[in-house]
């Protein structure tokens, strides 16, 4: 008997920026085998340009999932889709690669997860902060800390050109504060290990280029039962101001640390995807006092510059995608952070859009 382990065969399905990065990895991988690539429009001939040609292009994901019958599917198309197309590949029997967020409605989170455990197969959601070594390192800094927490993060992006035609498409279904804010509620959840209680929101339409009712700019205040508290701030589009779109920060009783990103953080940087998880140094901030009430030791600083970039994140994030089917990993808690995740910032969502606070 051969010891050889055949490749996966993985449909690529949606070509932008996240789904081109995907394509990339699995195309260097040798445990993965693309057998198509799939979008509406002329990405899917680029991308196969860009990865030497020769791959068999769909305009059509249905057509492309019964003509290719993959083993696994990677899904980066916009999040008004991602519930129907993961339901259809689990029911095809394929593992999911989905990119954040797993729907546009916790339900349809549910369904999706719902749809993984009865099909027996592997459900991935690209949470890429999850891989990154340096953002581990701010997780578990943080948690030395104490309690509670004060966590202040944000990712203000002055989008142009094919960004914020991104970002228009995006909002045709979601707000910035539930696409873009599912990753840093996530980090929070991670942070502190206690249930949120209540979330309150505000938000504001900065344009006339998103629909009626919708907005593209929010803020979130979320406490959890442990006394912690978090904000978060994202908006989007050309009117948005450059000055602190990057702070990554928490407090604790025992001190701080923050993100320092001097270049990624930088002047015309805020919406470029490569330097949106850079992280570059650590700031260790102690609090502790000595006799004349003087800091007693001096901040620390961690030096992350050798971290892995936008394409090495997503490389280790298909690693562990490919670890997961071949090792049989028990994803029950990742996909159940990924739905929590989910149902917090739509909590957030319901309380811009009532004026309310949200209790969960």
């Amino acid at each position: 008997m051969s010891d050889i382990v055949k490749p996966l065969r993985v449909l690529i399905v949606g070509c932008g920026n996240m789904g081109a990065s995907h394509a990339t990895a699995y195309h260097a991988m040798e445990g993965f085998e693309i057998c198509g690539i799939v979008s509406t429009g002329a990405s899917k001939q680029v991308l196969n340009d860009k990865l030497g040609g020769g791959y068999a292009l769909y305009g059509n994901y249905e057509e492309a999932l019964a003509a290719t019958k993959p083993d696994a599917v990677c899904i980066s198309t916009y999040p008004d889709t991602h519930e129907n197309f993961a339901v259809a590949a689990l029911e095809s029997g394929c593992h999911v690669f989905i990119e954040k967020p797993l729907a546009a409605s916790v339900a349809g989170a549910e369904r999706v997860a719902a749809a993984a455990r009865k099909a027996g197969k592997k459900l991935v959601v690209g949470y890429i902060l999850r891989h990154h070594p340096s953002w581990a390192k701010f997780v578990e800094l943080a948690q030395e800390l104490g309690k509670p927490l004060v966590m202040r993060m944000n990712l203000n992006q002055q989008s142009q050109g094919g960004m914020w035609t991104v970002h228009r498409n995006l909002m045709q279904s979601l707000s910035p504060i539930v696409d873009c804010g599912v990753h840093y509620i996530d980090v929070m959840c991670q942070m502190t290990r206690s249930k949120p209680v209540q979330v309150s929101a505000i938000g504001a339409r900065l344009t006339e280029d998103i629909p009626a009712g919708n907005y593209n700019y929010g803020q979130l205040q979320i406490r959890f039962e442990d006394g912690s508290v978090g904000w978060y701030e994202a908006g989007w589009g050309p009117m948005m101001s450059q000055t602190a779109f990057f702070v990554k920060d928490v407090i604790g009783p025992k001190g701080s640390v923050s993100i320092v990103a001097k270049d990624s953080g930088g002047e015309g940087k805020s919406d470029s995807i490569e330097a949106h998880s850079k992280t570059e140094s650590l700031r260790f901030h102690h609090a502790e006092l000595d006799k004349n009430e003087k800091f007693a030791r001096e901040d620390a600083w961690i030096n992350t510059e050798d971290e892995p970039d936008h394409q090495g994140l997503c490389d280790r994030e298909q690693q562990y995608f490919l670890n997961a089917i071949q090792q049989d990993v028990d994803l029950t808690d990742h996909v159940q952070d990924a739905v929590n995740s989910l149902r917090i910032a739509f909590a957030c969502d319901e309380s811009v859009r009532t004026g309310k606070v949200v209790l969960l």
